[in-house]
């Protein structure tokens, strides 16, 4: 499905000129005849969905850059410049502080769903990595365009981050030195995260087309989690376009819809009502939060009483990700057909909302208000901190015992033998649940 003959033929002289010297219009149409799966939902929509969310962050970064002055005294006049006095100014900001909302809410489904279906199996273990060294760009991305307007929840948000760096045993200190470009938040600091925050979209830019170079090699994952054999390329694929040309398109205007509900209608609901009042070194806001997209990661770096053992576990939390490929020991790939698996899935979905909703509250704020007189209730044990710190326990079990244990006990139902035929025949063959042939092995 990855190594298919190429169809393109050029028309005309320039395309024959530049075919032989720089075939790039052949790797643009070979890629919309690519052989993809026939059965692939809607979930698979997510990857078109984040390169328009990637394309829209870096236009509208561009031209708030051209007005943006990254020093501490004019940062949070120059947000506000934009929005008042700036042709399209408000928009262009709406556009970019709710895309990064957009970004993350793709981000997510689009992993979930690569976990679900077991897309980070072999032979697609480079697409997993790579999307999960995009996912960290993306995460610190975020955290240094957060600090650029300049507001409360600016300044304290890099203050508490940055504090956390230094807790890093021997490299921390200088490594936080370099980044702040001083002892304390200062101009070097803004104009260190304002350059970053500029640099890094390009980096997620070209680690998107090793994903795709990486996707295009070894071949789409479907729903059902079979690799397809040369043999039955014909029977169980389409070409990309216009099939999925189209869906991806339909997908995406209705995702756009959903954003521009939230620029026009409720710009500030993703954002917090702190950050705008001015950066205050002299008054600490009562809760420092976050973005919602990272409160998960702040609470599980809060669920940690020791400050460098919170940073290994929320650095962990992460990179955990990176060897998801290696902890599934299941020889099937789609939890469609591994019922065990998918019940740990949804409850490690719902353990992911809690987190999000904990990192939001007071560390020792009362999950059950007016319950603490009871003795079950009493003291931290009503607190949101052993919540989290249960959350944060799911979640580290769900990759490191979990999975690990569950692919090497539980029993999976049958799956199909292709994915035509159990259309086609009205139930059609199927295959064992553990492949015999490394060719269908999944």
């Amino acid at each position: 499905m990855s190594d298919h003959e190429s169809t393109y033929v050029p028309k005309s002289g320039f395309e024959k000129w530049l075919d032989t010297r720089l075939p790039i219009i052949r790797f643009g149409a070979d890629y919309m005849a690519l052989p993809t799966p026939r059965n692939l939902n809607y979930w698979y929509t997510f990857g078109a969905i984040l390169m328009v969310c990637l394309l829209t962050q870096i236009i509208t970064g561009i031209v708030l850059a051209m007005h943006y002055t990254p020093n501490t005294s004019m940062a949070f006049a120059s947000v506000e410049r934009i929005m008042r006095d700036v042709n399209g100014g408000w928009l262009i900001r709406y556009v970019h502080a709710n895309g990064a909302s957009m970004f993350f809410i793709a981000t997510y489904i689009h992993m979930l769903r690569g976990l679900y279906y077991g897309s980070y199996k072999a032979p697609r273990e480079m697409i997993w990595i790579i999307g999960c060294v995009i996912f960290f760009l993306l995460i610190a991305t975020a955290f240094l365009g957060y600090v650029l307007p300049w507001g409360q929840m600016s300044f304290w948000g890099a203050e508490v981050i940055t504090n956390l760096i230094g807790a890093i045993p021997m490299i921390g200190e200088p490594i936080l030195i370099w980044l702040r470009g001083g002892p304390s938040i200062d101009n070097a600091t803004l104009n260190r995260f304002f350059s970053l925050h500029y640099l890094l979209p390009f980096a997620i830019l070209g680690c998107v087309v090793l994903h795709v170079w990486a996707l295009h090699t070894s071949g789409q994952n479907n729903p059902v989690g079979i690799l397809i054999p040369k043999e039955r390329t014909t029977k169980d694929t389409v070409p990309f376009h216009p099939y999925y040309t189209v869906k991806d398109g339909f997908a995406i205007i209705l995702f756009l819809m959903m954003f521009a509900a939230f620029v026009f209608f409720m710009p500030n609901a993703l954002g917090h009502a702190d950050n705008y009042i001015p950066a205050n070194p002299l008054q600490t806001p009562p809760h420092i939060v976050p973005e919602w997209y990272l409160l998960p990661f702040y609470a599980i770096l809060r669920a940690v009483p020791d400050k460098f053992g919170g940073v290994l576990a929320m650095f962990g939390a992460i990179a955990v990700l990176f060897i998801l490929p290696w902890l599934d020991t299941s020889k099937v790939r789609s939890m469609r057909y591994r019922p065990t698996m998918k019940v740990f899935f949804l409850i490690f979905v719902f353990v992911a909302f809690v987190l999000g909703w904990c990192g939001g509250q007071l560390p020792d704020a009362p999950v059950v208000p007016g319950m603490a007189s009871f003795v079950l209730f009493d003291g931290e044990l009503n607190s949101f901190l052993w919540l989290t710190r249960l959350a944060t326990a799911y979640y580290f079990a769900f990759f490191l015992i979990i999975m690990p244990v569950v692919g090497l006990r539980e029993t999976p139902l049958p799956i199909p033998a292709s994915i035509s035929e159990p259309v086609l025949t009205g139930g059609g063959a199927m295959a064992a649940a553990v492949p015999a042939s490394p060719e269908k092995k999944g």
